[in-house]
């Protein structure tokens, strides 16, 4: 169902099942996928792939012009996967030549109210981002993350699959996955081991994690020692795997 105050773009490819509330915008070279939801007030601005059965509440801004002073209108996209949900006064801008010209979010993510994700960014699947967070450009975001409330996060970071932000943090450098963060100190408070259960790790790989943690955080070691050290646990618990891989690439350095 398309509302009749609804202004789309004859060059937009709209599928199967799709309902455009009132007042929403659909520009040219935009694909919005099967099954979705525009509420009302929603503009979406091209190159923007959006996949099927996505939610998006009022006056969110989806593919927008990106606010890097360096953008001069080059052409560049915005991909989004299936099933994800983006709250009212979200915010997600297209990618700039500078990077890969693309931001990517995945599938299922949750997007809570003014959440703000920058152009260049790529999102993984299965991330929460809670309300009045805003992550800045070409942050890259693994699997099953979960944002807390009013969290900022520095360009060019990585945060790795299943770690948790506390609300109002301030992230600097990279996080790895499995890491918990408190709030207002950013300093890194364990591992997720609640998400790792709800997620059914098992308890053998939930136990390697810890011992990875503390060879991380509280033997004293450098990246480089603490790599070195994991070797061979990485052989054997994935997880660990994950962890040494991610200090390899962690060009920011880790939090502290």
């Amino acid at each position: 169902m398309i509302h009749p105050t609804a202004v789309i773009s004859e060059s937009a490819t709209i599928g199967e099942n799709v309902t455009i509330g009132p007042f929403c915008v659909v520009d040219d070279n935009v694909t919005i996928g099967d099954g979705c939801i525009l509420k009302s007030h929603v503009v979406v601005r091209g190159t923007t792939r959006i996949g099927k059965n996505n939610k998006f509440f009022q006056f969110s801004s989806i593919g927008e012009d990106c606010q890097d002073k360096k953008y001069a209108g080059e052409p560049t996209e915005l991909i989004i996967g299936d099933d994800n949900e983006f709250r009212e006064g979200v915010t997600v801008h297209r990618g700039t030549v500078q990077d890969e010209g693309v931001t990517i979010i995945g599938s299922r993510g949750l997007f809570m109210v003014n959440a703000h994700i920058a152009h260049d960014c790529v999102l993984g699947d299965d991330i929460i981002v809670a309300n009045n967070c805003a992550i800045a450009g070409h942050v890259h975001i693994d699997d099953f993350v979960i944002v807390g409330g009013a969290v900022g996060i520095h360009q060019f970071c990585k945060i790795g699959a299943h770690a948790f932000l506390g609300a109002g943090g301030i992230i600097l450098r990279d996080v790895p996955p499995f890491v918990m963060v408190s709030g207002h100190k950013n300093i890194p408070q364990g591992i997720n081991s609640e998400g790792l259960k709800r997620r059914g790790f098992e308890k053998d790989e939930v136990l390697a994690i810890k011992r990875a943690y503390k060879v991380i955080y509280r033997a004293g070691n450098t990246i480089e020692e603490a790599i070195d050290a994991l070797e061979t646990p990485a052989n054997d618990h994935n997880g660990v795997a994950r962890m040494v891989e991610f200090l390899r690439h962690a060009e920011r350095g880790i939090i502290r």
